[in-house]
């Protein structure tokens, strides 16, 4: 019988429950979500299967051990206790990376030559041997201190996941494939659905509803650190890559089409979709958003500029308008919009069915939806005395007539 192991998949705050259903579908067990964490369970074909097919996840982590640490020497004989000559050969190359957060262990780099002395310590034991090289495949060890609960564990991701092996280039402040993935998830996206993205960039949107549509695994293109690691059998990886392009849907009737002002962006977008093979599916125009009109049946998802791709937040308040005015003159079947412009409902001219709360990278972002709605639900035309998109409420200027008691 294999082992089994306790896994982490981190991601980013908003994408947890796509990131759940995705690892429901590859049978993941003792499924737990928490903040920006799922933590799963399963054998070496789940970490296979996981690394290749998660959208809306960071990385793949193997937990070895979980434990109290707040003095050295327990950090020193919580790692020491992990069986790593099961785990490593003996000329394995083993880095230790890590953070700390209100833990008394709070120095970083002590506690990473704390980590890497117990693990020669037990290596060399383990192996009877006296010398250990590190001159073999490198296995990336990881420790995570907080309020004094330590994890040990093994990225066996390597670079992120986000990392899907299309996109060479981007454009400034590009959206991480893992959001775009999430909000395509968000949208519907399904095999037969035309998506639409006016500020398309360099294409990822409308390129990752293109993978999702056509049941393609995002991980197909790219290597993992895993892959390197003896534990786990080279047929584990060959058997789940053959499984992900044999689920491959060569007949879905997904169409994706994206515009944009910026004709090098456009140029990137089609290198991209053919880099992620979904060219055939995809196509990418020269179009100004103040022309954009969408099919009756089409899915909107976009990223409009802001911040470093827009020059001043006039601009992008103006940009944000017209789209508004165009999808008010061209309605379609949902918009889904992801931006850092907390005042985007008082631009755009409508708020939002729903809303929620990403972050891409460290920038806190909002992703507004609007589509049909229960009834009492359906998105409403802004007030004319305003909006504050940052409250949900008439903005303060509005209310000043109101006095303080109108907040209450």
């Amino acid at each position: 019988m294999s082992a089994t192991y306790e896994l982490i998949a981190p991601c980013f705050f908003g994408c947890e429950s796509t990131a759940a259903f995705e690892l429901r579908r590859l049978g993941a067990e003792d499924l737990r979500v928490t903040d920006g964490r799922l933590t799963f369970r399963g054998g070496a074909e789940m970490i296979a299967a996981a690394n290749l097919n998660l959208r809306s996840a960071e990385r793949v982590l193997l937990l070895l051990a979980s434990y109290k640490a707040d003095t050295f020497d327990e950090l020193f004989d919580g790692v020491y206790a992990i069986p790593w000559e099961e785990l490593l050969p003996a000329d394995a190359a083993f880095p230790v990376k890590g953070s700390s957060l209100n833990s008394k262990l709070s120095s970083v780099p002590a506690c990473q030559r704390i980590i890497k002395k117990a693990m020669v310590k037990r290596l060399m034991h383990g192996h009877k041997t006296s010398v250990l090289p590190e001159t073999g495949s490198a296995y990336q060890v990881q420790f995570l201190l907080r309020k004094d609960l330590c994890e040990i564990m093994l990225d066996t991701s390597g670079e992120g996941l986000h990392k899907r092996g299309y996109r060479r280039n981007a454009m400034e402040a590009p959206l991480r494939e893992t959001l775009a993935a999430t909000i395509a998830d968000l949208g519907r996206v399904r095999r037969d659905s035309r998506v639409e993205d006016p500020f398309c960039g360099s294409g990822t949107l409308v390129i990752e509803a293109a993978q999702k549509a056509l049941n393609m695994a995002p991980g197909l293109q790219r290597r993992f650190a895993a892959e390197r690691y003896s534990f786990i059998p080279q047929q584990v990886w060959a058997q789940q890559r053959q499984k992900a392009l044999a689920d491959i849907r060569q007949d879905a009737a997904f169409e994706g089409v994206g515009y944009d002002i910026d004709p090098a962006a456009v140029e990137l977008a089609r290198a991209n979709a053919r880099l992620a093979g979904v060219d055939h599916r995809c196509r990418f125009e020269v179009a100004d958003v103040a022309v954009f009109a969408p099919a009756a049946e089409s899915i909107v998802l976009t990223n409009p500029p802001y911040g470093e791709r827009m020059s001043t937040i006039e601009g992008a308040a103006r940009l944000a308008k017209t789209f508004g005015r165009q999808m008010e003159a061209h309605p379609c079947a949902g918009v889904y919009v992801i931006t850092a412009d907390m005042e985007f409902e008082a631009h755009y001219g409508r708020r939002a069915v729903k809303r929620r709360k990403m972050y891409n990278g460290m920038i806190p972002c909002q992703v507004y939806m609007y589509y049909s709605a229960p009834a009492g639900r359906a998105a409403r035309p802004m007030p004319k005395e305003g909006f504050d998109g940052r409250r949900g409420r008439p903005s303060a200027a509005a209310e000043g007539a109101k006095g303080p008691a109108a907040d209450k």
